[in-house]
């Protein structure tokens, strides 16, 4: 299949959580044989922290503007099998127009922030990557998030048809167990721009139990973070870490925190792309609490679960050896069932499900 996406970013993994995820789909899917062509405005931010610069076996198309790239768009879309908006897309409304206009390609809308969609929505506010006819033109549309919930909220309020989960996952080629650095050394990390509705968070589960034991050494990376966090003497900070640094960061931790932001944690069925990766890393995982996260990964086996700063201390207390027996299993349950591959490939069957439908309703009509 020819696959034509326009997203956010692909080329900087600069304060967002989309383009890790999509090298990885990316990467996979071309192996898999089919063409892959990725839109993306270029913007001061994400061009100042470019990490990725070119999309192996596909194309990468860069453009400042949409009158200019719109006919180079046409062209992609003529040819298509498929063609996907993703949520936060610059330009999701006027790609969207092209894409029905053309009629050509399969109209798939991704939401890889379906938990800010939906609290946007139910706000009253706008949702700027949707024009007024919500989702009813899309023939697919796939969720980062799961669970019953999502299904009726999007077919109520967005005129969905088709809504199915793809969840995050992990390159197992970039994340993987590699040797510990010391200046990555930690007993708790945690990995994540800085975000409002996280901080409740942070601060109950990473930044009082590191108050509480001032001999443990604690480690923040990310981007964002404001002068007024409540840094602590033995919190340390590493501005954003590009994924090429991600598998030493969780390879020197004795454990790595989670926390999910808030509008996704209230949703559930939600695993960050980071928890994936950090178990592909071989660390021990420590995550704020959600409905849904037993299907992937179980607590007290592969995961430990945190709801107070207590259960963050009793977490540190463990053995060694405790804490790398729910690493591994974590990391076995992560090859098994979220890997990039694995993604790219339940990817491949929902669009060729989608292809077949839309090709059997269409001879209904015509009969």
């Amino acid at each position: 299949m020819k696959i034509v996406i326009f997203g956010l970013t692909i080329s900087s993994s600069w304060g967002n959580g989309h383009a890790t995820l999509w090298r990885g789909l990316c990467k996979h899917l071309t192996r898999l044989g089919h063409i892959v062509v990725f839109y993306e405005r270029d913007v001061p931010y994400y061009a100042d922290a470019r990490d990725f610069n070119e999309l192996p076996g596909g194309q990468l198309r860069l453009f400042s503007n949409w009158e200019e790239t719109r006919s180079l768009a046409r062209n992609d879309i003529a040819d298509a099998d498929v063609a996907i908006v993703t949520s936060y897309c610059p330009d999701a409304i006027a790609a969207t127009d092209l894409i029905i206009s053309e009629g050509r390609a399969l109209p798939v809308f991704y939401d890889l922030d379906t938990p800010i969609t939906l609290a946007r929505l139910m706000a009253g506010e706008s949702v700027p990557y949707m024009g007024p006819r919500g989702l009813r033109d899309f023939a697919l549309v796939l969720s980062f998030t799961g669970g019953p919930r999502v299904v009726q909220e999007f077919r109520d309020r967005l005129g969905a048809h088709d809504i199915r989960p793809l969840y995050g996952h992990v390159d197992s080629d970039i994340h993987r167990p590699v040797p510990s650095e010391p200046h990555y050394r930690a007993d708790l990390s945690y990995l994540g721009t800085y975000s409002e509705d996280r901080q409740h968070g942070l601060e109950a589960l990473f930044v009082e139990p590191a108050r509480a034991r001032q001999d443990l050494r604690f480690l923040i990376g990310g981007a964002q973070y404001p002068d007024d966090f409540p840094w602590s003497p033995n919190i340390y900070f590493v501005r954003h870490l590009p994924p090429s640094e991600h598998a030493p960061f969780f390879a020197s931790s004795r454990m790595t925190l989670n926390v999910t932001r808030k509008a996704m944690a209230e949703m559930g069925w939600c695993p960050s792309g980071r928890l994936f990766e950090a178990a592909a890393c071989g660390v021990p995982l420590l995550s704020d609490d959600w409905p849904g996260i037993v299907e992937f990964f179980t607590p007290g086996r592969e995961i430990l679960i945190a709801r107070d700063a207590q259960d963050t201390l009793a977490a540190l207390a463990l053995s060694s050896p405790d804490l790398q027996s729910i690493a591994k299993r974590a990391y076995e349950r992560t090859m098994d069932q979220h890997t990039s591959d694995k993604r790219a490939r339940e990817l491949v069957a929902l669009l060729e499900q989608a292809v077949s439908s839309g090709a059997r309703y269409q001879q209904s009509e015509e009969a």
